[in-house]
């Protein structure tokens, strides 16, 4: 059995590495976390032993998964939140400050002060 599943290993990661070189657009993401799914439930189920512990093995083991699809939810509802925009000078990013709507007036110009007569020369 444990040969078996190293052998199905082995293949994920050469499938793995296969998908790595290939530009499957906006599929790359969803395909490698995909195949990574599959491995890591393959390791949790066979050599962890989690397909044959008790009950309340397999309960914990579902809670600590939910909780952490929990986090993650609650860390994505803010990232995906924010507002992201491209500033003037090019950058993106959270810090970035872009006032929405018509551009501020412009500021009136200052008045040049009165020249006053030159000091004489000594």
């Amino acid at each position: 059995m444990y040969i078996a599943i190293f052998g199905s290993l082995m293949v994920f990661t050469a499938i793995t590495v296969a998908v790595a070189f290939l530009n499957l657009g906006a599929l790359n993401f969803p395909v490698a976390i995909s195949i990574a799914i599959v491995k890591a439930t393959l390791v949790i189920l066979f050599f962890m032993h989690l397909k044959y512990s008790s009950r309340l093995t397999k309960l914990v083991c579902g809670s600590a998964f939910f909780f952490l699809f929990v986090l993650f939810g609650l860390t994505m509802s803010d990232y995906l939140s924010r507002g992201w925009f491209t500033a003037p000078n090019g950058t993106t990013g959270a810090g970035t400050l872009v006032n929405i709507g018509p551009p501020p007036p412009p500021a009136p110009e200052r008045e040049a002060p009165a020249e006053s007569s030159p000091a004489p020369a000594h």
